[in-house]
């Protein structure tokens, strides 16, 4: 995980707004690192948190989750 616009406050890493995490992963196949990438980002939660769900889709040759 890559994470950018973040800043500690109190010992903790905050959003500090925008785009702040990048998760990635290593597979076999584009399409089982793209799915260990979506499955460690499951874990991760934050008010607020939106996440993109079609990064990679078409590479993979998939429909975006």
């Amino acid at each position: 995980m890559f994470h950018a616009g973040t800043t500690e406050r109190q010992g903790r890493v905050v959003t500090a707004g925008g785009r702040v995490l990048s998760v990635s992963a290593l597979g076999d196949s584009l399409s089982e690192a793209r799915s260990r990438a979506y499955e460690a980002s499951s874990r991760i939660a934050f008010e607020g948190m939106q996440r993109r769900s079609d990064i990679a889709a078409a590479a993979a040759g998939e429909e975006a989750r």
